[in-house]
Parts: structure tokens; C-alpha cells; sequence
């Protein structure tokens, strides 16, 4: 995707092997990678504001995260972001749908259901398995082997019925919280009844495992649940309501440019043949086009989206990134800078910006490039590409001491304490004390050293 960032989340580790049963709402975010997009950011934030609202939240807190995972699942793991993978959009047939999960979610969220969901529900199974472990033990030590396994079996199955009864609880309350959400505000709820059916019809297909850890697993879809919500519904004016057509232009052309970048592009022009002439059909086929290194046939397609949209900033986005990814960066420079003014300086594109600038190699672009990576880091400051890019200017221009600031932040949002710690070391000792980027390095430095005794500890 266009100005991509990828982001580790962080692994959650399982230290009884038979509690893995009871965990499968916590396993979405294992090991996965978060996805940066400005068009999808800004339409994910767009649809979703009214539901936010709803809720009782603030959209300034609440974030709408791209999870790299083909699987359909959708989680949220504590504080106010909803992940949903790649799987899910690519798996929705329109925006309305995508609404539907994003209500169902923020109700999780608003519920509070994340500590209660740790705090209650697993909380009680664990105490089951927890005892069944120990008496199976003693069994088998005493040289009941058979009788242990027992006890460990059944063990297990009492501890996952107790689980899922105390998750089937929860996900009734956020659907009935949902519910009032997409009714508050306008939106119908056919959208999230057609994905729970789509959900239902996997499962009958494959079987509730199929999936892995997807969204069937830790958000069950019963008939009952779809029953209960569609009679509540088909009360609601909204519930016959089209759907918003620019809304759903905007998700078609989200849905292929995420088509195109994740999946392998042979299998995205099966999807969208040369005889699709619509833009989202262009789009995906660029983004193939790009990935198979035929950048001339990439920038084909974007030239053919341009010349009915010569100002769209993420067209001339896509544009620029293709120029500078094939060794083109002062062909992207002209591009890019048009698409930095047409999204009044938004951050990612304003970074991918500073790195074409940065690319040129020329000393005279170098201040320019400084300016624009530090705005961009003004707005999103999580942005780790952001930050190796800053690093790179401040080392070109021989700053060593804000060089190694840059790469304490980047390394620290990529989740790698230890080099997050070397670099944080360095910028302390060589910093004016008591500036603003001592302080931060400071902090840096103390939160890197205590992430790296804690992992010394669990490896002893």
C-alpha cells in the first residue's frame, strides 16, 4: 500500500498449554503486522466517527487499525484501537458491512469487556484447568495414568464450556450495544446481519476450526444471534436505507488496492482483468503490476486513473511511490509534493515525500526533506518510517546526537528494546541536557532498559 509502514504487535505468549483452548479472542494479534495506509485511514475514520460517537467515545482516542492477516477477524486487546485484518476487508461485499463489525467492536470497547473478559471469564476457567492440572498429576504420579488423562480431559472440556458461556454473555452485549449504535445514528444494520450469515455460511462450509483464529472462533455467530438482531432491526427506518454511494466508491477502491498489494499478483489480475477498465480494477492491477517489477505497465494504470482524476492524492501517491521504489526519486519528487498540498501535508504521504527527497542523494534537498519529515512526525509520531528516514537526514547533516535520538524512537516503536536502548544511551550522553530531546531520550532509555531485564528474566 501506498507510503506502507509495518508495525510488529507484540507476541503473546501461552505458558499452559491446555489454557491455549481458553484463549482464542487473545490470539488475533499474535505476531502480526499493522498496515499504514493514508486513503484507508482517512475512509476507515470516516465511516466510523458516528459509531464512535454513539458509543460515548472520543474519535480523537479511537483508532481504526489495519492488521497485514488474511484471516476474516476483527479484535480489539485493551485501550481504544479496533484492529481488523486484511482478511475481513478483502471478505466484505461493502462499506455498510464493515460498519456493522466496527459497532460491534467499539461496543467491547465502551463495554469495558477486554479486563472483564480477562478478569472474569478466564479468570474462572483458568481456577478449572488450573486444578484439573494438579489433580491429573497427582493421578498419574500415583500411577493412574488413565484416571489422570481423565481428569486432565475433562478438566479442559468443564474449563472451555464455562469460557465460551461466559464469552456467548459478552458478545450478546456487545451486539445489543451495536445495535443501538447503527440505529442512533442512521445506519442500517443489514450490513452487519449480511456479514454474521457470511460468517455462518463459512462455518457450514469449513467447520468452526477452518478459520484458525478467525472471527467465527472468537466472535461464535449462532442463529439465534442473528434471529434476535434482525428482528431489532427491521424496526429501525434505517433499516432499508441505501447504501451511501461515495462511501461505498471509496471502499471499492480500498478493497482493490488492499487486494492488490496483499495477495500475489498473478491472483489479482484473475480478480481484475485488463478488460476492467473501472479505477478500482486500475488500481489493483497497478499495485500488481508494481510488485511483478513491470513499473512502466504500473504506472500505466495510475497515468489511465489520473487523467480522469488529475488531482487525487492518493493516485498521484501511488504514482510517486512507483517512481521512487524504481529508482526514479526525482521523477517522484514533482508528484509527491502535489499530493502532500492536495492532503494539506498528510503525514504518511509527507514522509514518503521526505524519503524521495532523501533518495535524490542531493545536498540541496536535504532542508527541505528535515522540514517535511518533521511535520509529518508532528501529526503521527508512531510512524517508525518516519523516524529512520529523520535519523538519516540528521546523520547526512552530521548530527550524530539527533541521529541516534531518531533511531532510539524508531527502534522503540518497532518493539526492539535492545537497539531502542543503544541508541537512547547514546543520544543521553551527547544532548544538551534538559532539552526536550534529552528528556525524551531519557525516557526512552528507562523504558528500553526495564523491557530488556524483563525479557533477561524470562530467558533464565
Amino acid at each position: 500500500m501506498t507510503g506502507l509502514s509495518i508495525r510488529f504487535l507484540p507476541a503473546l505468549r501461552l505458558l499452559i498449554a491446555a489454557f491455549a483452548l481458553l484463549c482464542l479472542s487473545a490470539r488475533p494479534a499474535l505476531a502480526q503486522s499493522v498496515l499504514r495506509d493514508a486513503e484507508t485511514e482517512a475512509f476507515f475514520k470516516d465511516i466510523s466517527i458516528p459509531l464512535i460517537e454513539a458509543a460515548g467515545l472520543s474519535p480523537n482516542n479511537v483508532r481504526i487499525v489495519l492488521v497485514g492477516d488474511k484471516s476474516i477477524n476483527a479484535f480489539v486487546a485493551g485501550g481504544q484501537d479496533v484492529y481488523m485484518n486484511a482478511g475481513l476487508v478483502m471478505a466484505a461485499d461493502n462499506h455498510n458491512e464493515l460498519q456493522g463489525v466496527i459497532a460491534h467492536e467499539l461496543a467491547h470497547i465502551a463495554g469495558g469487556h477486554i479486563p472483564v473478559r480477562s478478569a472474569e471469564g478466564i479468570k474462572q476457567a483458568t481456577g478449572i484447568t488450573l486444578l484439573s492440572l494438579l489433580l491429573g498429576a497427582a493421578a498419574i504420579a500415583a500411577g493412574a495414568g488413565d484416571a489422570g488423562a481423565g481428569i486432565l480431559a475433562a478438566g479442559q472440556q468443564v474449563a472451555l464450556s464455562k469460557y465460551l458461556s461466559f464469552s456467548r454473555g459478552v458478545e450478546a452485549s456487545a451486539d445489543a450495544a451495536a445495535q443501538t449504535y447503527l440505529t442512533k445514528t442512521g445506519i442500517s444494520g443489514k450490513g452487519m446481519i449480511s456479514f454474521f450469515r457470511k460468517l455462518q455460511g463459512l462455518e457450514f462450509r469449513y467447520g468452526a476450526q477452518a478459520g484458525g483464529d478467525g472471527y467465527g472462533n472468537s466472535h461464535p455467530v449462532s442463529g439465534d444471534r442473528v434471529r434476535i438482531l434482525q428482528d431489532k432491526f427491521a424496526e429501525d427506518p434505517a433499516w432499508n436505507k441505501p447504501l451511501d454511494p461515495a462511501f461505498e466508491a471509496r471502499f471499492q477502491r480500498v478493497k482493490a488496492k488492499l487486494k492488490g498489494f496483499v495477495n500475489d499478483p498473478p491472483q489479482t489480475l484473475i480478480d481484475y482483468p485488463e478488460s476492467m477498465t473501472s479505477a478500482p480494477a486500475r488500481y489493483a492491477r497497478a499495485y500488481a503490476w508494481h510488485r511483478s517489477a513491470y513499473p512502466d505497465k504500473a504506472i500505466g494504470e495510475v497515468n489511465s486513473l489520473l487523467a480522469a482524476a488529475p488531482r487525487d492524492p492518493y493516485f498521484l501517491e501511488l504514482k510517486g511511490q512507483i517512481l521512487l521504489e524504481s529508482g526514479r526519486p526525482a521523477e517522484a519528487l514533482p508528484v509527491l509534493r502535489a499530493a502532500v498540498i492536495e492532503t494539506s501535508s498528510q503525514p504518511l504521504i509527507a514522509s514518503l515525500f521526505g524519503h524521495a527527497l532523501v533518495a535524490t542523494e542531493d545536498p540541496a534537498n536535504i532542508a527541505e526533506a528535515e522540514r517535511v519529515l518533521k511535520a509529518s512526525i508532528v501529526k503521527d509520531n508512531d510512524n517508525p518510517f518516519a523516524w529512520y528516514q529523520l535519523g538519516v537526514v540528521y546523520d547526512q547533516k552530521g548530527d550524530s546526537p539527533r541521529a541516534a535520538m531518531a533511531s532510539a524512537e524508531r527502534y522503540h516503536l518497532e518493539g526492539r528494546p535492545r537497539l531502542a536502548l543503544a541508541s537512547a544511551e547514546m543520544a543521553v550522553r551527547s544532548l544538551p541536557s534538559g532539552t526536550p530531546d534529552w528528556l525524551r531520550a531519557q525516557d526512552i532509555e528507562m523504558v528500553s532498559r526495564t523491557a530488556v531485564e524483563k525479557d533477561k528474566k524470562r530467558k533464565r
